[in-house]
C-alpha cells in the first residue's frame, strides 16, 4: 500500500498573487491562466492528474485588509476576489477541473494567502468551486500546516512546499494560524494587536504598498532584497520616515532566523547561532547607493547612524511618523544624497544594485530557497518543486531534481546595458517615473518587451515507464512549452 496519493501526472503552477484592484494587479494573464488550467484537465482523461497551486494562489496583502491578516474581513475579501471579473476566467476554470473524474486540485498555503487556512475561508472555496457535488468536492485538497504536499508519479517520489518555509522574513507560524481559525470556530474574536506579522508582511504592507499604489513596477523586480530599499527611497523620497521602522523590521527578521528552522524540518531540535545583530547600512541600501552618498554622513558610520536608529529616547519633534530623534541622522545623510544628485541618477544607482543581485533567468542556480529546502529533505524524495521567490528553476541535484515553478506574475528584467549608461537609462527611466502598469506592459526598450512574457509550470509525469520532471513556458493558447526536462 502506497503511503501517498499516486497520480500519473502533476501539474505545479505557484505565485499567481490574484488579488488587488484594477491598477493594482500583478497577475496580467488570466486568460491564458484559465486555457492553461483547461488544458491540465483534458490531460490522460483515464488516468489521474493533479494540479498543485504551490502557494500564494490569493494575495491578501494587496487588498485593503484591516491590519495584517484578514480575520474579520476575510470572507468579504475572498469574495472581492472571486468576484472581480480579471480574475473570474481563473475560478471558472477551477471549477470546471474539480467536476472532471481523476482530477485532484491541491492548494498549498504562501506567505501571502495565509487565511487559506481558515474554515470558512475553505467553505466558501468549496462552495464556489463544487456546489454541492460531493465528488468534486473530494478532488479539492487543502494543505495549510506547513507539511507541503507530497504524492508519487510512477516509481517517483514528489513533495512539493511554496518554499517560504526557509525565509526568515516570511515565514509562516502556522501554530498561530491554527490558534486562528480555533478563535473563528469558537466565535471569539481576535484583535489587531495580537498579531505579530512577519518582517516580509511587514514591510509589504508599512512601506510597500504604498509605494506599489504610484509605482506599481516596484513589486515586478525580483529578487526582493534589502537593497530594495534605495530603490524605495530613489523613486519616493518621502518614504523616509518609514525608515524608522526598518531597524525594528529587520530584527523581526533576524528573530525569524531562529524559528525559521523549525519550519520545513520534521525534528525542529536543531538552534542556529545567535545574530550579531542587525546589517550594516550598506546591507539595506546597496554598495552603489552607499558609496555614492559618502561626504553626505557627517562623519558617522553605517553602524552608527543604525545604533543611532535604536535609540529609545523621545525626541521634542517629529519626522512624518516617526521621532526626529529616531531619523535624523539617517535622515541628514540620505537627504544629502538626494538633494545633491538627480532622482534619474539616483533611481539608476539603486537599480544597479538591485540588479547585481538578479540571477532570475540562470535556471540552475542554486539560490538559499534551493539549498535551504533540499537540506532538509529525506533521501526518499525524488522531486522537490518550491515557489515564492518567483525565480523559475531546473536542477539536476544528482540523484534527485529540484524546480522553482517561478510566478504567473509580472517580472521585469533589466538588462546592465540600460543600468550602466545614463544615456540609455533616460528613456527607461520616463517609463518607470510615470509608473503606469498598462504603459508599462506596452514598453519596449531596446526592441524588446520591458515586462517578460513568461508564464512557468512544472510536469512530472510518467512517459514511457520513466518518470519525467519538466521545466515549462506556458504561451498564449495556455499549452506548455519545454524549457528543460530530467528523467
Amino acid at each position: 500500500m502506497n503511503d501517498f496519493p499516486t497520480h500519473e501526472e502533476i501539474h505545479v503552477i505557484s505565485d499567481i498573487h490574484m488579488g488587488g484592484k484594477p491598477g493594482f494587479q500583478v497577475l496580467r494573464e488570466t486568460a491564458r491562466l484559465a486555457k492553461f488550467i483547461s488544458w491540465v484537465g483534458a490531460r490522460r482523461p483515464e488516468q489521474r492528474v493533479a494540479l498543485v497551486l504551490n502557494g500564494d494562489v490569493i494575495d491578501t496583502l494587496a487588498e485593503d485588509i484591516a491590519g495584517y491578516v484578514a480575520v474579520d474581513d476575510a470572507l468579504p475579501t475572498l469574495e472581492r476576489i472571486m468576484g472581480d471579473a480579471h480574475f473570474r476566467p481563473v475560478w471558472d476554470a477551477l471549477a470546471t477541473f474539480v467536476r472532471r473524474e481523476g482530477r485532484q486540485l491541491v492548494l498549498v498555503i504562501g506567505n501571502h494567502d495565509i487565511e487559506l487556512a481558515f474554515p470558512q475561508v475553505q467553505r466558501r472555496l468549496l462552495e464556489r468551486l463544487c456546489g454541492d457535488n460531493a465528488a468534486a468536492r473530494a478532488r479539492v485538497e487543502f494543505s495549510t500546516t506547513g507539511a507541503g504536499y507530497a504524492c508519487t508519479v510512477g516509481n517517483a517520489r514528489v513533495f512539493c512546499t511554496h518554499g517560504n518555509e526557509v525565509d526568515p522574513w516570511n515565514f509562516n507560524r502556522y501554530e498561530d494560524i491554527a490558534r486562528v481559525a480555533r478563535r473563528i470556530n469558537s466565535g471569539r474574536h481576535l484583535y489587531l494587536d495580537e498579531w505579530t506579522p512577519n518582517a516580509g508582511t511587514r514591510l509589504v504592507r508599512d512601506v510597500m504598498n504604498e509605494v506599489k499604489r504610484k509605482y506599481a513596477w516596484i513589486d515586478l523586480l525580483k529578487p526582493e532584497t534589502a537593497t530594495a530599499i534605495g530603490t524605495l527611497l530613489a523613486i519616493d523620497p518621502s518614504q523616509l520616515g518609514k525608515i524608522a521602522k526598518l531597524p525594528a523590521i529587520v530584527g523581526a527578521r533576524i528573530g525569524g532566523d531562529v524559528q525559521v528552522d523549525q519550519r520545513l524540518s520534521a525534528d525542529g531540535l536543531q538552534r542556529p547561532p545567535p545574530s550579531s545583530g542587525p546589517p550594516a547600512l550598506e546591507a539595506l541600501l546597496g554598495a552603489n547607493v552607499r558609496q555614492s552618498m559618502r561626504g553626505f554622513g557627517q562623519g558617522r558610520s553605517g553602524d552608527e547612524m543604525l545604533l543611532a536608529l535604536e535609540d529609545p529616547a523621545p525626541p521634542a519633534k517629529a519626522f512624518g511618523d516617526a521621532p526626529l530623534g529616531v531619523t535624523q541622522l539617517l535622515w541628514d545623510r540620505l537627504t544629502g544624497w538626494l538633494s545633491g544628485i538627480s532622482p534619474e541618477e539616483a533611481l539608476r544607482m539603486a537599480l544597479l544594485d538591485w540588479w547585481r543581485q538578479d540571477r532570475s533567468l540562470d535556471l540552475g542556480h542554486r539560490d538559499e530557497t534551493c539549498s535551504e529546502v533540499v537540506a532538509k529533505l529525506g533521501q526518499a524524495v525524488d522531486f522537490v518543486v518550491t515557489g515564492h521567490t518567483h525565480l523559475e528553476r531546473a536542477i539536476d541535484l544528482g540523484g534527485r531534481y529540484y524546480f522553482n515553478s517561478g510566478t504567473w506574475i509580472r517580472l521585469i528584467h533589466f538588462d546592465e546595458t540600460l543600468l550602466a549608461d545614463r544615456a540609455a537609462f533616460a528613456p527607461l527611466y520616463q517609463i518607470l517615473k510615470r509608473g503606469q502598469m498598462s504603459e508599462l506592459d506596452a514598453a519596449r526598450i531596446g526592441g524588446k518587451p520591458l515586462v517578460l512574457d513568461q508564464s512557468s509550470s512544472v510536469a512530472i509525469g510518467v512517459e514511457n515507464g520513466v518518470t519525467v520532471g519538466k521545466l515549462n513556458h506556458v504561451d498564449a493558447s495556455g499549452t506548455p512549452l519545454l524549457v528543460r526536462q530530467f528523467p
